[in-house]
């Protein structure tokens, strides 16, 4: 029997928060002024109003606490980081999940506080990132904005429904029926038109070639005085949703000024787009993470026939490794449509060109992508 050396804390003075809706229950774990070696601690209990978590803030500091843990729980995390945060405290975050699967996990709130602590002091769970606050202020605008849209396409789905139950086949001949032509054939209905031919020739551009078919469609024998109040009571209520959206996007664009950039740079990709850019660039949050200037660069990926699902298909290639015959047997690089080539590295190696049969050198299909400078994506 020997002794061993226990391994040093990441930190000596920490505290575990327990966080629930109204109480806050708080452990702090600081280093034995008696004994050395030792360890002592201390429980307290704290509400989640703004003058009871800047007394917790007072109380921490006045321990000298370095690092404080939670767990994440719904939102009511929120309050309590950013005031230790502001107090200038480092916090952490930890992922609920991977708190839940540590053996040993108590479960009064007390004895959780205690628990957390000890998990911040030994560093047994990997902390979330949290972003910036100017990053937390970007995210929150584009999340709003994407709730917006998704209840207003939800609202769209619902006017086509209730087109349906009118017995109005306006969607079996325009796709969009909330376009120009859709939108003004909407609002004269809601208005109490109810003369196809009427309704028709509000068609624009090239659904004047579909008058025939859209006199057909917009047959209103069925649809009812309820069904036209209720239809404009959803336009109004998609306007009113088309506004607010405009209004989060104009703000949006004043938050995202900084990254104007990166922003540029993701647009230009095809399939993004300046609203998913913002978007992008919100959820990422590490400053890191974010493209820089410069042209974009070609990544290799290791694994053999990769799927490129997001690359656009101008971009899918497959490139084959070299082998132990040397580079002049390398089998070079050929630009394909979909998925890959499957012929060797080597064209020396048994298998012949073309064939799928598996040689000592092997075909080695990699992809390449455009992937920003920076990133780290090529050091992974």
């Amino acid at each position: 029997m020997h002794e061993v050396r226990d391994e040093p804390l990441f930190a000596d003075r920490v505290a575990g928060l327990d966080i629930g809706k109204a109480i806050v229950e708080v452990t702090i774990r600081v280093p034995s002024a008696a004994t050395p070696g030792r360890r002592q601690q201390e429980t307290r209990s704290f509400g989640t109003t703004r003058a009871e978590l800047e007394s917790l803030a007072g109380w921490l500091a006045s321990w000298a606490v370095t690092k404080a843990g939670m767990e994440a729980t719904g939102d009511y995390w929120k309050p309590v980081y950013f005031v230790l945060e502001a107090g200038g405290l480092d916090c952490e975050l930890y992922n609920a999940g991977q708190v839940k699967a540590l053996p040993g996990r108590p479960k009064p709130d007390r004895a959780g506080a205690v628990w957390l602590a000890k998990i911040t002091e030994r560093g047994l769970v990997r902390p979330s990132f949290i972003p910036p606050e100017p990053i937390r202020r970007l995210r929150t605008c584009t999340r709003y904005r994407r709730h917006l849209t998704q209840a207003r396409t939800a609202e769209k789905l619902r006017v086509e429904k209730l087109l349906e139950d009118g017995h109005l086949k306006l969607s079996s001949v325009i796709s969009d029926i909330h376009g120009k032509s859709g939108r003004a054939m909407l609002e004269a209905i809601a208005a109490g038109q109810r003369d196809p031919r009427v309704l028709a020739q509000l068609a624009l551009g090239r659904m004047r070639g579909k008058i025939a078919r859209l006199e057909e469609a917009l047959d209103c024998s069925f649809f009812t005085d309820q069904h036209a109040a209720i239809l404009a009571m959803m336009l109004a209520l998609i306007d009113s949703y088309t506004a607010q959206i405009d209004a989060v996007t104009a703000r949006i664009e004043a938050l995202a000024e900084p990254w104007l950039g990166q922003i540029s740079q993701l647009a230009a990709v095809d399939g993004i787009g300046r609203t998913g850019a913002c978007d992008i660039i919100a959820e990422s949050g590490s400053p890191g993470a974010l493209p820089h200037r410069g042209p974009l660069r070609t990544v290799r990926a290791p694994h053999r026939r990769t799927r490129l699902k997001q690359a656009p298909r101008t971009s899918r290639a497959g490139v084959l490794a070299s082998c132990a015959c040397g580079p002049e047997a390398r089998g070079g690089r050929r630009r394909v449509s979909n998925g890959f080539g499957s012929r060797p590295a080597c064209r020396a190696c048994p298998g012949g060109r073309g064939s799928r049969r598996r040689s000592p050198c092997g075909p080695r299909s990699a992809t390449t992508v455009p992937t920003p400078q920076g990133t780290g994506a090529g050091q992974r």
